[in-house]
């Protein structure tokens, strides 16, 4: 294993290089609001072009994975940043929503930054580290309040047009010094040795997709949310965007640095374990978040009772923060569990669950404007996003079963082999 001074550093800038490149995926949380003024969208549209870089970053974390398990992560890593350049600066010339919707596709491929720099890290650290060291990585999420407090500025100083090109000199300074200060990764004959899973074979692995799908309800519903959120209150709440801002900005903030922490509780405790409490806790305060403000009539022996019953914004707030806190456990939890299963394959498996869960970022900001148009109330999107936490708790609780009866038959085969030996 490389020393620990090595090691420190790689993962520092590592996660410096993934917060820079997350600022740019999630940039469209912020430049949605002028567009959206600019061109009066429909919330269908707002939420196509919410998840326009969502869809080309899921896709492109697959091939980045496995590139980083094949070849080289830190030049690999390096190149994905300059190929973003370009669109950022693009932003500067575009003159209507479907130009716009392009360049999100483009600026997308920032998010298979997350693919590289997890297989990049995982060289440096022994196997009871990695559960923190791929938590310390993933607060580079905090990129996204990175632009939640810088691209208002931006906005208001220079205009939206100008984001673009003054975040593509922040990437490129961030590039070249990533590529002159990162370490080389080591490599073990482990490593050296072992074959990186074709596409075909991580399509057809099950359990792949059972981790995805845990990893789309953490990470995916987070990215929808933070997208999703500023839009939330300035529709749901009629606050001002600055304020709007601010609590999307706590969200976002506080879910990324307790990353780390679930990191280390995924360590001490086990992936599986940290994420099943997960799972409970969302799902106790996504019940509250998606009952509707409903007026009742309560008709009384002398006079009729009436109820107001609604979540006030202080209270969706709290309950948003816990959600946060827990996803950002859940999203440490989840890649500890895939370096338990798949320790030499993080590039690819990796790169597998982080596109599902990025899938979430593109599938359901869409669903949450259209089940908002259909049903007529805002908290319907909490209702999705508590079927989402069902379905995945159900198949946890189904493959937990199915794990436990597969010991139990292995653990009577061996019992019943130590008979017949001893006879």
């Amino acid at each position: 294993m490389p020393s620990d001074r090595l090691a420190k550093r790689a993962l520092t800038l590592a996660t410096l290089a993934f917060a820079a490149n997350f600022s740019v995926w999630t940039l469209y949380a912020v430049l949605v609001i002028p567009i959206t003024e600019l061109w009066q969208l429909s919330v269908t549209e707002v939420g196509m072009l919410l998840a326009a870089p969502m869809l080309s970053g899921a896709f492109s974390r697959i091939p980045a994975g496995m590139a980083a398990d094949k070849g080289s992560p830190k030049m690999l890593f390096v190149m994905q940043m300059l190929v973003c350049l370009p669109a950022l600066a693009l932003l500067f010339a575009v003159t209507s929503y479907l130009e716009v919707l392009l360049v999100g596709l483009w600026l997308g491929l920032s998010g298979s930054s997350f693919s590289i720099g997890i297989r990049y890290v995982c060289d440096f650290f022994s196997r009871d580290k990695q559960g923190t060291a791929m938590g310390i990585f993933g607060v580079g999420n905090a990129g996204a309040a990175i632009t939640l407090v810088i691209a208002p500025l931006l906005i208001d100083q220079y205009g939206w047009h100008w984001v673009g090109p003054i975040y593509a000199a922040g990437l490129l300074f961030v590039a070249i010094l990533f590529w002159l200060l990162a370490p080389e990764s080591p490599e073990s004959n482990a490593q050296l040795a072992a074959k990186p899973p074709r596409l075909i074979e991580l399509l057809a692995n099950g359990q792949v997709w059972r981790l995805g799908l845990y990893y789309y309800f953490v990470f995916g519903s987070f990215l929808a949310l933070l997208l999703w959120l500023p839009y939330y209150y300035t529709q749901a709440y009629q606050l001002p965007l600055p304020l709007a801002m601010a609590f999307t900005l706590f969200f976002v903030a506080t879910s990324s640095v307790v990353r780390a922490l679930g990191g280390w509780f995924a360590d001490k405790y086990g992936g599986r374990s940290v994420n099943w409490s997960v799972f409970w806790v969302c799902l106790t305060c996504l019940f509250f978040l998606s009952y509707p403000p409903t007026t009742m009539t309560i008709h009384g022996i002398a006079q009729d009772v009436h109820l107001d019953i609604s979540i006030n914004v202080w209270m969706f707030t709290i309950l948003l923060f816990i959600i946060g806190l827990a996803q950002g456990f859940g999203r440490a939890s989840v890649f500890k569990m895939i370096h338990e299963y798949y320790p030499l394959q993080m590039g690819s498996v990796g790169g597998m669950v982080a596109a599902i869960g990025a899938l979430g970022g593109f599938t359901l900001p869409i669903l949450f404007g259209a089940v908002v148009e259909l049903l007529g109330f805002y908290s319907a999107s909490f209702m999705l996003l508590y079927g989402v936490l069902a379905v995945c708790m159900m198949v946890m609780y189904f493959a937990i079963r199915a794990e436990r009866y597969r010991r139990r038959l292995k653990e009577a085969a061996s019992y019943n082999f130590l008979e017949d030996d001893e006879l």
